[in-house]
């Protein structure tokens, strides 16, 4: 009967996983199919939306979105993540993927931004931008496509979200915020940061996946070789005794 209910208990078990997966599967696959249309109808309609959103300024949003966009800066983000993981010591384990996550980021965004060299709305004339905003590096190599800062922000969120749960939703906002602030000031199409964006939590997803395994995998093999040195340890000390 113990064998039975066990049984049943394990299908149930298995049956629910199964359920489960195709629950995620089926949310994975509507939210892909929207992001696509998203992205599609972002790159028809770039121009059109920059400007419109570009037409919403005005000094008080303005204050606002330029404190955002001075926070998002990479060496901010940087130290903040950092300092977030340290100050809690079971979650140091995390920092090494966070900046594994950060690095990634940072690199895919370099590459793509190099081999697209797409150019940001306002040198396009579409819109003009905040003299403070100006930079020499997008003429020479810091393009528009993809956003930067919308992948620095978002490849965060999915580590945020799981050793963080009480800030995961503020962290989230504030991605938002710093993707619309891009387009807001004509620095970048909205396609830019929606696909900066779901790059930079992909890398994310990425490293949470990879990563644990090596994390379980050192531990498994630290406790396995003390169970060898109990063991050979006990097998000593017998033939000692003998």
């Amino acid at each position: 009967n113990n064998l039975k209910q066990k049984q049943e208990i394990f299908s149930l078990i298995r049956l629910q996983e199964k359920v489960k997966l195709k629950v995620i599967n089926k949310n994975l696959a509507i939210l892909f199919i929207v992001l696509s249309f998203a992205v599609i109808l972002s790159f028809i309609f770039d121009n059109l939306i920059v400007q419109n959103i570009s037409k919403l300024r005005n000094g008080f949003l303005d204050k606002i979105f330029l404190g955002i966009t001075s926070v998002s800066s990479e060496i901010i983000i940087f130290f903040f993540l950092t300092s977030l993981f340290l100050w809690q010591e079971h979650k140091r384990k995390w920092i090494l993927p966070l900046w594994l996550t950060l690095f990634f980021s940072v690199a895919l965004s370099f590459i793509l931004k190099v081999g697209i060299q797409r150019l940001r709305p306002f040198q396009l004339n579409l819109v003009s931008i905040p003299e403070m905003l100006m930079s020499k590096s997008y003429e020479i190599w810091n393009f528009s496509f993809p956003s930067f800062q919308a992948m620095l922000v978002f490849c965060a969120i999915p580590i945020i979200s799981k050793e963080f749960r009480k800030i995961k939703w503020i962290w989230i906002i504030f991605a938002f915020l710093v993707a619309f602030s891009r387009v807001y000031f004509g620095v970048h199409f909205l396609s830019d940061v929606i696909i900066g964006g779901v790059l930079g939590y992909l890398i994310g997803i990425l490293v949470i996946k990879l990563v644990p395994k090596g994390i379980s995998f050192g531990v498994r093999k630290k406790r396995f070789g003390e169970r060898i040195f109990r063991k050979n340890k006990r097998v000593y000390i017998r033939i000692k005794e003998k």
